[in-house]
């Protein structure tokens, strides 16, 4: 917890926690209105696949051109104009009264979303180098939070009168107050290591296992965003009520683990971390799997802790890497994870479509499989 003493401590270190937080306190609010949205425009798992499709498309639009636009604005503006235009790019998919409106606004969020995480990891990666503090994984542990807010405190006030809109445009403007409020702590922040590499793409062999591993645990983290309502909703007919608490222990123990894992990391190591993670995240989706209601939000907590460090330890290992500037380091990993949320989402979709969301977990529970087994290859 020392991290997040840290983190308290300083407005300078506060500032990225609270993009980190903000960016998935919308995430959060979209989770839990997917039925909604999905019933009010009659579409099927499969259409809201390609939906979430055209999501993962805009973010990785964004992966390869982030570098550039870090090197020529600065890291500190890129995250700062990156997390209002994110903020404000939600309302399209929330308005749409066309399945197109809903895709092209949910390309908007993904190509926003990009930007503005490959920035404000870059931005943690240079305060950690230049303050020679970790607090990379607490940062993380913020984002959780965000989804924890956003989908309990939703699931707290939705009701069948709850209008999604309005619900929307109120969490929009009480953190753009406070992202206002915090914007001077990194606004004029620019990295020192960002220069003009040349690209060798022996300098990016080292991460192919990890992005391999970012692969199938981003893809496993975004199909609990966008599937774990329906699959309480539709396969443990649970009831109105705990349709969001799927996801609200999710991000819940994701949280506790990555305020924890600063302090892991330095103990025990990068692989022991990433093994015994993919570990606990294989044996949440198992207990997912048994269908029963109060199983299936405990397995969710499970994933959530087993996931939580995995993320943050490979953007820290691919910032850190000599040879590449971090934002290059990080947006390689980031961007095999978001070819993951590309291909998983409509992967998921249509094995729903074709048999049921039980199936489309089964194939989850693979992928953390495929995820342990890569790890222990890790030297």
């Amino acid at each position: 917890m020392k991290a997040l003493q840290l983190i308290f401590s300083k407005g300078k270190y506060f500032a990225p926690a609270l993009v980190f937080a903000s960016i998935n306190v919308l995430f959060g609010t979209w989770a839990i209105y997917i039925p909604r949205i999905k019933s009010t425009l009659q579409i099927d798992e499969g259409q809201l696949g390609i939906a979430i499709f055209c999501m993962a498309l805009g973010t990785l639009t964004m992966l390869f051109l982030a570098p550039r636009i870090i090197r020529k604005f600065g890291v500190g503006r890129v995250t700062g104009y990156g997390v209002m235009f994110f903020l404000f790019s939600f309302i399209l998919p929330f308005m749409a009264d066309q399945y197109l409106w809903l895709c092209a606004g949910m390309y908007l969020v993904g190509a926003t979303s990009g930007i503005t995480d490959i920035a404000m990891n870059t931005l943690v990666t240079e305060i950690e180098k230049e303050d020679q503090i970790h607090i990379m994984s607490s940062n993380h542990g913020f984002f959780s939070i965000g989804g924890f807010l956003g989908a309990g405190i939703g699931s707290f006030f939705l009701s069948d009168a709850t209008v999604p809109l309005h619900h929307l445009l109120f969490v929009i403007g009480v953190l753009f107050i406070l992202n206002i409020i915090f914007l001077k702590y990194y606004f004029s922040s620019s990295s020192k290591s960002l220069e003009e590499n040349t690209f060798k793409i022996s300098n990016f062999k080292p991460l192919f296992i990890l992005a391999m591993i970012g692969f199938f645990v981003m893809a496993s983290e975004g199909a609990i965003v966008d599937w774990s309502a329906l699959y309480l909703e539709n396969i443990s007919l649970a009831k109105a009520s705990w349709i969001g608490l799927g996801y609200t222990a999710f991000s819940a123990t994701m949280a506790l683990g990555r305020f924890l894992g600063d302090g892991i990391s330095s103990k025990f190591g990068s692989k022991s971390l990433l093994i015994s993670g993919t570990i606990l995240g294989a044996a949440g989706f198992g207990c997912v799997l048994l269908i029963q209601p109060f199983i299936v939000i405990s397995g969710f907590a499970l994933v959530g802790l087993g996931l939580s460090v995995i993320v943050p330890e490979l953007f820290r290992l691919s910032g850190k890497r000599e040879g590449i500037e971090p934002s290059q380091g990080i947006s390689f990993i980031a961007g095999s994870g978001f070819i993951g949320f590309l291909i998983g989402p409509v992967f998921l979709g249509f094995l729903a479509d074709y048999a049921n969301l039980k199936l489309s977990f089964w194939a989850l529970f693979g992928f953390i499989i495929l995820a342990l087994l890569l790890s222990l290859k890790l030297k």
